[in-house]
């Protein structure tokens, strides 16, 4: 049999044909998905650590409910529904967790919690003899049933724990009784911030109105964006005080109802987009009992606030917090969609040199020429899509740091902005 395969060098010995099969170069343009938020809220029912929900998947109503306890419609979900309303992907933290689990003598309610009172076990005599069909309802609805011979034989599912040394007898409907929430403290937000540090998300939501725990998110923003790198804005309740672009304050109502759809509205708004001038479409009562001029201060004072337009909510200017302007951070800054654009930049560059170059490709010549085309057309592929302008290829530069291992990567980019004033002069004669 003669040689064949592939090869490295060309060191064989056997006659034969060795070929190598190798794609040809092509450079990645792949903009990264946006639509993620993160965060924390009081319930009556779910799990105690982070757990996420899309929008997308076909059980997201069922999600919803098995692990908040209500229907996506109850009233108690609107905060939910307001983030959702345009964000794709929303990753949760129960706070004041550490409450009783609610149970009777056949079963334990999965999660603790004052929700877990609505359940109740019903059972009937099975159809065949010696058998049992078991039924867990939630006020009235049925979320599971099984037909078994004894209590070991029942599975737990996402509603209860069945006691498996229970004695099975027929019963018109035992409740669970004796659930009860936990205590909220600010402590709660910290560990929320722990567990969702390992998290990828575009936008995180402060529900607190407590200005310790407002400070804590801001620290937690400003660490994670300037020296973690993970690029991400938080919305926080009249915090406008930060003075910084990752901290959004949002100035509408005495209570921070409007977190929720802000966070999810930052989330899922595109980086070509803006949310200047967005019609407020959730569910919450909108104060926008403002005067021109306090609308006019709250654009100065780095306020993200909502004006009336009509009977609607609109926003008025799609902006942050900062306003200590230097020559590093010009007023452009200021933009929320300048934000996106810069941080889309830095997510999915950072994606590209992880997944295809780090401990990969060779720090010589073709390697970084190899790079410096991926990341012109990811520049491309952003002005094509209008979310920056003027992109000229020679602004980017890739040439070998201090260290063998090195790379340094120089890049110049023009943002766009959405259209917010108009200037006419109009000549009569």
């Amino acid at each position: 049999m003669l040689g064949g395969g592939t090869f490295t060098t060309q060191d064989k010995i056997l006659p034969g044909a060795y070929i190598n099969f190798v794609s040809a170069a092509r450079a990645r343009a792949v903009l990264s998905e946006r639509g993620t938020a993160a965060i924390a809220l009081e319930a009556d029912w779910g799990p105690e650590d982070v757990f996420t929900i899309s929008s997308e998947n076909r059980s997201f109503q069922q999600d919803v409910e098995r692990l908040f306890g209500y229907t996506f419609w109850h009233d108690k979900l609107k905060g939910v529904r307001d983030l959702f309303a345009r964000a794709r992907v929303g990753h949760f933290y129960r706070l004041g967790t550490g409450g009783a689990k609610a149970q009777n003598p056949f079963a334990v309610a999965r999660y603790s919690g004052v929700r877990g009172n609505a359940l109740q076990i019903v059972i009937e005599p099975g159809e065949a003899e010696s058998t049992f069909d078991v039924s867990v309802y939630l006020d009235t609805t049925e979320v599971n049933t099984q037909t078994v011979t004894s209590a070991a034989d029942l599975i737990d599912n996402d509603y209860v724990t069945f006691i498996k040394t229970a004695t099975l007898a027929p019963t018109a409907g035992t409740p669970l009784t004796g659930g009860t929430n936990g205590v909220l403290s600010n402590g709660d937000y910290q560990t929320f911030l722990d567990n969702i540090e390992s998290y990828t998300f575009n936008a995180l939501g402060c529900t607190s109105s407590d200005d310790t725990v407002k400070g804590l998110f801001a620290a937690f923003t400003k660490r994670m964006r300037d020296e973690v790198g993970m690029k991400f804005q938080c919305v926080i309740h009249k915090y406008p005080g930060a003075d910084f672009e990752g901290i959004v304050s949002v100035e509408n109502n005495e209570a921070p109802d409007m977190v929720y759809w802000v966070t999810g509205a930052l989330a899922g708004c595109a980086i070509n987009r803006s949310l200047t001038n967005s019609p407020y479409d959730g569910e919450f009562d909108v104060n926008v009992g403002y005067t021109q001029e306090q609308l006019e201060n709250a654009i100065l004072g780095g306020k993200f606030i909502f004006h009336r337009v009509g009977d609607i909510a609109h926003v008025l200017e799609d902006i942050n917090t900062l306003r200590s302007f230097t020559e590093t951070k010009s007023e452009d800054f200021a933009s929320n969609q300048t934000i996106r654009v810069l941080d889309q930049i830095a997510t999915d560059t950072a994606a590209l040199f992880a997944t295809r170059y780090l401990g990969i490709i060779p720090n010589d010549q073709a390697g970084r020429i190899s790079l410096w085309n991926d990341i012109v057309s990811h520049r491309r592929e952003m002005e094509r899509i209008r979310a920056i302008e003027e992109f000229d290829p020679s602004d980017v530069t890739v040439v070998r740091g201090d260290h063998k291992k090195s790379v340094v990567v120089s890049d110049k980019v023009t943002p766009v902005n959405a259209m917010s004033q108009l200037y006419m002069t109009v000549v009569v004669e």
